[in-house]
């Protein structure tokens, strides 16, 4: 019998040796099974068991995996699980670390999550055909909401530039898949939408995997698409793919560029339209022209009544003050005559032509000034003598003063 001591082993030991045996043998797998329960812990993480007729597996799939998933899959679901075997240390349980998780058949996650929504929004109404509004028939500036750097943009610029070139297009670039997506298609939908610079919207993307396209199935796409003041055609992935966005949106395009086709009429079409309206304008002119005719002719007499009897009680009301006018006029030309002749009178007393009409005369130099004292006449000098009907040339023979007593 050996004297050697055994090796003690700690639990700590055992547990990590354990763990490090079974990540080591086992490779990363996928197992089947049906989830036995479900919980997604406040920290992002899921637990849950996988199970079959016979026996459990206890499974986590942390928080940066678990929020890949569309949607938490429902107890008593079929999936199917990919990832590693290994052991939780602290309490020597083993577990399968899930990094994929995927449902089996035609009730897989991605269209349980498609299933939810999609019930959801068809009991508020939004999916129902009466909401649908028209596309308008000849908008002048389109909205795009797509990927910057995808064929679907070109797609849809070379359709409408062949079929209607005078159209403007208003382009929102986003990123069309991946995490966060949603949020920014919602985002540019409702700037695009709400900007007044445009009368119709085309959102879409190129085909791709259910996973590539499911930007298209969320919540808030789907809410930024019913709520959208203008109409929207949704053109999302292939013809066979459907998305929620598709369901919602006024129409649904199999393509992009069938969706650029739905909304803008085609060149000759417009053409061949404008050459047909041409003619129908014409008699629609001549024929509201004679009904016109025919209406004011019917209306003359009435009018000319009309007329008639309008004016005819202002005529009378512009005679009866004129008349009123021209009696306040002589009122006033008699008051100001009378006034006048009184002035007259008082200005013919103070006149000297008055005073030389009672048989007086005014002497006056050559200037016109008049001599009224004995100093302002020289002996010799000359000077008119201004009578009743004219002037009087006389000479100065001697100038005697009077003296006052």
């Amino acid at each position: 019998m050996s004297s050697a001591e055994p090796r003690v082993w700690s639990v700590s030991q055992v547990n990590r040796a354990i763990r490090q045996l079974l990540e080591d043998t086992i490779p990363p797998i996928w197992i089947s099974g049906e989830v036995g329960s479900w919980t997604r812990a406040r920290s992002g993480h899921a637990y849950f068991a996988l199970k079959d007729e016979e026996a459990q597996l206890r499974c986590v799939m942390w928080r940066s995996d678990a929020e890949r998933l569309p949607v938490d899959p429902e107890v008593g679901m079929r999936v199917r699980a990919f990832g590693n075997l290994t052991l939780y240390e602290a309490r020597g349980e083993y577990q399968f670390a899930v990094r994929a998780l995927e449902g089996e058949g035609k009730e897989g996650l991605w269209r349980l999550a498609f299933e939810r929504l999609r019930v959801q929004l068809e009991a508020e109404g939004l999916l129902a055909a009466e909401r649908k509004r028209p596309l308008p028939r000849f908008p002048t500036a389109i909205g795009v909401v797509t990927s910057l750097t995808g064929a679907v943009l070109h797609d849809i610029l070379s359709v409408i530039r062949r079929r209607a070139p005078w159209t403007r297009v208003v382009l929102r670039g986003t990123r069309v898949q991946g995490e966060g997506a949603a949020a920014e298609i919602a985002d540019a939908i409702r700037v695009l939408g709400g900007s007044g610079e445009v009368e119709l919207l085309i959102v879409g993307r190129g085909g791709g995997s259910v996973e590539d396209l499911w930007a298209f199935n969320e919540e808030p796409v789907a809410r930024a698409i019913a709520e959208c003041p203008v109409p929207i055609i949704s053109a999302v992935g292939h013809e066979v793919d459907v998305t929620i966005a598709d369901l919602v949106a006024d129409m649904r395009a199999p393509t992009p560029s069938a969706a650029a086709e739905a909304a803008v009429e085609d060149r000759e079409v417009v053409f061949g339209l404008l050459r047909s309206v041409r003619p129908r304008l014409v008699r629609a002119l001549r024929n509201r022209m004679e009904r016109s005719r025919v209406q004011v002719v019917a209306a003359r007499p009435w009018l000319t009544r009309g007329v008639r009897e309008i004016l005819e009680p202002r005529r009378r009301g512009v005679e009866s003050r004129g008349e009123r006018l021209a009696r306040g006029i002589r009122g006033v030309l008699d008051s100001r005559r009378e006034r006048l002749g009184v002035a007259v009178g008082k200005i013919e007393a103070l006149s000297p032509l008055s005073t030389l009409r009672r048989g007086y005369a005014v002497a006056m130099d050559g200037e016109g000034r008049v001599l009224r004292r004995t100093d302002h006449f020289t002996p010799g000098d000359s000077f008119d003598l201004r009578v009743t009907d004219g002037r009087v040339r006389c000479g100065t023979l001697e100038v005697a003063a009077e003296v006052d007593r």
